[in-house]
């Protein structure tokens, strides 16, 4: 029961967070932004129900990386590196594939690190100190 309460609740409420907050902030907010890129790389913006599922299973990476981190590190120390680990990275990366437009990082700059600091606070508030698990 203890891991339940303490580990998989966490890190299941967190998932919750991060899977609305990059809905809404890639369905409502920035949608345009990935669909001009896109079309202007000559290709399709991926939006496929699989796509769905895989960032399903990323919003549950980031919140397992954001409970990791909690057991170790201050509240704001985890929300900051799991922000740098979880979108810095990621950009990079789609930055090097050209896959990244550019006028998406203002709003997703400040949106991704309020994201990792609920997540974090959420992680923080549900489970146990890391001692007494």
């Amino acid at each position: 029961m203890k891991l339940i309460r303490n580990i998989i609740v966490p890190i299941l409420l967190a998932t919750v967070w991060i899977s609305l907050s990059e809905f809404v902030r890639n369905e409502f907010l920035v949608k345009s932004y990935w669909r001009s890129h896109y079309e202007s790389l000559g290709i399709v913006f991926p939006s496929a129900p699989v796509n769905g599922a895989v960032w399903g299973i990323w919003s549950l990476l980031f919140a397992v990386a954001v409970f990791i981190f909690s057991r170790k590190y201050s509240l704001v120390m985890t929300a900051l590196i799991s922000w740098f680990v979880g979108f810095v990275l990621m950009w990079v990366v789609l930055w090097n594939l050209d896959v990244l437009p550019p006028g998406l990082l203002f709003f997703a700059v400040p949106l991704s690190l309020l994201e990792s600091f609920v997540a974090s606070f959420i992680v923080f508030k549900t489970a146990k100190p890391a001692g007494s698990i």
